[in-house]
């Protein structure tokens, strides 16, 4: 059976009028059964998407993550989550030690750079099950683990992330947050 026109609603061969005749060409279009222009016309440009190998489907594509599971990037609402509990910890460790909420910044700024730089994880991070790593794999480390914390306690570049999830934080230290 061989393909028939179409209409513009998909229903039937396209026809024109009441003639029941297929309806003509658009001017300028190659007529039925030629090979398409190789060539856009003069003055007009023409738009080809990049091959599908090249698009990430999924956050951590690119850098050779999973789409699920162990070792796949981080949801948001996990990482939100982490950051509730290591605030709270360190409100309460920080009242503990002063008897003043004050100093809830310096904790937390201790406790996210020392526990990220040895071992990954913050109490909040370990309870929700996700990881700071480096993009190869390594531990953070503590150079690159006080450029992000720096850049954490800014608050809004956090926020600002690329398709695989990372923060202006994460790429400035060539971090991701992945799963447990």
């Amino acid at each position: 059976m061989a393909n028939k026109p179409r209409n513009r609603r998909g229903a039937g061969p396209a026809q024109s009028g009441a003639s029941g005749r297929p309806a003509p060409a658009p001017a300028g279009a190659a007529p039925a059964g030629a090979a398409p222009a190789s060539r856009a016309p003069a003055g007009t440009a023409e738009l080809t998407a990049p091959p599908a190998a090249e698009k990430a489907t999924y956050p951590g594509q690119g850098l050779g993550l999973p789409e699920r599971g162990p070792g796949s990037v981080a949801s948001m609402p996990r990482r939100i989550l982490a950051l509730f509990i290591d605030w709270l910890l360190s409100m309460l460790i920080a009242y503990w030690l002063t008897h003043s909420q004050f100093w809830t910044i310096v904790v937390f700024a201790i406790e996210v750079y020392v526990l990220t730089a040895t071992t990954g994880f913050t109490v909040g991070k370990r309870l929700v099950g996700i990881r700071t790593i480096r993009t190869n794999g390594g531990l953070v480390g503590f150079r690159w683990a006080l450029v992000r914390t720096a850049i954490l306690l800014t608050v809004i570049p956090p926020l600002l992330t690329d398709r695989d999830l990372r923060g202006l934080h994460d790429r400035a230290s060539d971090t991701i947050v992945v799963r447990l």
